[in-house]
C-alpha cells in the first residue's frame, strides 16, 4: 500500500507519531473550524470580562475552561484518526481538569487560579508545540499558527511566574483570553487551509 492510500504517514522527526493524509484533514475541516470559532468566542469573552472579585473571576474562568475542555474532548474523540490524537486528547483533558479544579473550591481564589493557569499554560504550550510539529508535513502552510499558539502559552506562563503588575483578576482573565484566541485562530487557519480540494 502506498503512502497516499493510507490515512496516515509516519513523522520522520518524531518516530511513531502518525501524520494524516491531506484527504483526511480535508474531510474533517469543519470539525476543526467549529472548535476554533468556539475558542475565539470564549477567548473574546474572557478578555471582555470586567475586573470582578476573585471568586467570580475564578468561577467564570473555571466554566470557560470546562466548556473548552468538553468541546475539545468531543471533537477529538469524534475524529480519533486525527494527527497526534494523544496530544489533542491531553490538551482537552487538561483544559477540563483546570476548569474543574477552579470550580471545586473557588473561595481559595486567586492563588489557586494562578497555580492552575501556570500549569495549564506550560502543559498546553508543550502539547501545542508537539501537535504543530506533527502537523507540519501535511499542513505546511498553516502549522506555524499551532507552533505560535504553543509558544504564546509558554510566554503567558512566564508572565504569570514573573509576577504581573496591576489587578490580578483582570490580568489573569486577559491571559486566558489571549491563550484561547491564539488556539482558536490556529484551528481556524488549519481548517480553512484544509477545506480546499486536494
Amino acid at each position: 500500500m502506498s503512502v497516499t492510500q493510507t490515512p496516515f504517514n509516519t513523522d520522520p522527526v518524531l518516530p511513531g507519531v502518525a501524520l494524516p493524509s491531506q484527504a483526511w484533514i480535508h474531510q474533517h475541516w469543519r470539525l476543526f473550524l467549529g472548535e476554533g470559532v468556539l475558542l475565539l468566542v470564549l477567548g473574546t469573552a474572557a478578555i471582555l470580562l470586567p475586573p470582578l472579585a476573585g471568586v467570580a473571576t475564578t468561577v467564570i474562568l473555571g466554566w470557560i475552561f470546562v466548556v473548552a475542555g468538553i468541546v475539545g474532548l468531543a471533537s477529538t474523540l469524534r475524529a480519533r484518526e486525527q494527527p497526534a490524537f494523544a496530544w489533542s486528547l491531553g490538551s482537552a483533558i487538561l483544559a477540563l481538569l483546570a476548569g474543574l479544579v477552579l470550580l471545586w473550591n473557588p473561595l481559595v481564589g486567586l492563588v489557586t487560579l494562578t497555580y492552575v493557569l501556570t500549569a495549564y499554560f506550560i502543559a498546553d504550550g508543550i502539547f501545542m508545540i508537539f501537535l504543530a510539529i506533527s502537523h507540519r508535513k501535511e499542513l505546511s502552510s498553516r502549522w506555524e499558527w499551532m507552533l505560535v499558539s504553543g509558544v504564546v502559552d509558554l510566554v503567558l506562563a512566564g508572565i504569570i511566574l514573573s509576577g504581573m503588575p496591576g489587578d490580578v483578576t483582570w490580568v489573569l482573565g486577559m491571559l486566558v483570553g489571549i491563550d484561547l484566541l491564539f488556539a482558536g485562530w490556529s484551528l481556524v487557519a488549519m481548517a480553512l487551509a484544509a477545506r480546499k480540494p486536494i
